[in-house]
């Protein structure tokens, strides 16, 4: 079987296992306890703590863990939404993951207003749009670096100093948990004042992420009812979760190949693909090589994963949390594409551990079985 659904999940290092193993047995105690079992597990939250935060250019006093990349989103747009007082409009994307586009939503119930900028239609957002949404009472813009569907890349840093340039007190937050895999983060040169993240897109475990909340930033806590992680996020850290997540950032950040093995192999999957006909790009060229997103004129998405699925490719239709959805992929919609070209779209996602040999197996598949559909 060749898995080329990625940006979905990844599979879990080795390495990262054998650094989690102790913190799921001898060292199983509550970091918040003082006792020698629970400063072995604390020991090891901090530690990931600082791996973490050097992955991605901050201090580790600017790191919150949490339990994934939807929580990290929803504390960073509820936080700073309250912290706004009076300033309760937001400016985001029509392509954003739905854990901002459903986050947004219920900050309107709750007396937010949301301006949804259309994107461009690779799915990356351009900085006019977001400057001209601004208004006088704007207190958060959210925009993702890397869309998870068409691997697009958002200006998000330039973007973040436009909107400062025209008001230093709106919050700006991204969400990068694509991006961690496939571009360099460097946030302490950045204007972001929030970023999420997850542990299982960058060969961690699934259930932890992690929220940077830049020092002095306008956002308050959410999940509350505890003083972990500096009282910014309540609840009994992860602590096996979190040192995985150390040690799959660690590995990232020790293997200077990563992305030139990345793209070979996406090179050799679309090398296995040449000479179908009637495949079209919405994935831009200047995307990220972790994520491509084509379109197989005649044939419908659903029925073609099916019959990959049987032949040995994993792949999807989109994110992985409309999977069985019936609706076409509000990215793709958004972006202005056609619905027939939406629904017969189809996303490979790509990681270092996927080997050219095995991508351009896929490729070969992939257009044999489009072949005998059309036919």
């Amino acid at each position: 079987m060749v898995y080329l659904d990625n940006a979905a999940t990844t599979p879990l290092l080795p390495a990262v296992h054998e650094a989690m193993a102790p913190y799921l047995e001898e060292r199983f105690g509550n970091p918040s306890s003082i006792h020698r079992f629970g400063r072995q597990a604390r020991a090891g939250v901090e530690a990931a703590r600082r791996q973490v935060a050097q992955a991605i250019g901050a201090m580790p006093e600017e790191v919150v863990f949490t339990s994934g990349g939807t929580e990290s989103i929803h504390l960073a747009l509820v936080g700073a939404w309250l912290a706004a007082g009076e300033r309760r409009h937001i400016v985001t994307s029509q392509a954003e993951h739905h854990a901002v586009l459903h986050t947004c939503r219920l900050l309107e119930q709750l007396g937010a207003e949301v301006t949804r900028v259309r994107p461009r239609p690779d799915g990356g957002v351009d900085a006019d749009e977001v400057l001209g949404a601004l208004r006088p009472d704007t207190g958060v813009v959210s925009l993702m670096r890397v869309n998870n569907e068409t691997g697009a890349v958002t200006a998000v840093d330039a973007i973040a100093r436009a909107v400062k340039a025209r008001n230093p007190d709106v919050v700006v937050h991204s969400d990068m948990v694509q991006a961690l895999s496939a571009l360099p983060v460097e946030l302490k040169q950045s204007a972001v004042d929030l970023a999420s993240f997850s542990a299982h897109k960058v060969h961690g475990p699934k259930g932890v992420g992690a929220l940077y909340v830049r020092r002095g930033s306008r956002w308050q806590p959410v999940l509350v009812g505890g003083n972990q992680e500096r009282g910014r996020r309540a609840g009994t850290e992860n602590a096996a979760g979190i040192v995985g997540f150390g040690a799959a950032v660690a590995h990232l950040a020790e293997d200077p190949e990563h992305g030139a093995r990345v793209r070979r192999a996406r090179d050799a999957f679309l090398e296995g693909l040449a000479g179908l006909a009637g495949v079209v790009w919405n994935s831009p060229a200047s995307g990220v090589p972790t994520i491509l997103n084509l379109a197989f004129s005649g044939v419908r998405a659903d029925i073609l994963l099916m019959r990959l699925d049987l032949e040995g490719v994993a792949a999807s239709a989109g994110a992985a949390c409309t999977a069985g959805s019936l609706e076409p992929s509000h990215v793709l919609m958004a972006s202005g594409h056609p619905e027939d070209r939406v629904r017969s779209s189809v996303r490979f996602s790509f990681s270092a551990l996927t080997s050219p040999e095995d991508a351009a197996r896929a490729g070969r598949t992939v257009r044999r079985v489009v072949e005998v559909l059309r036919g």
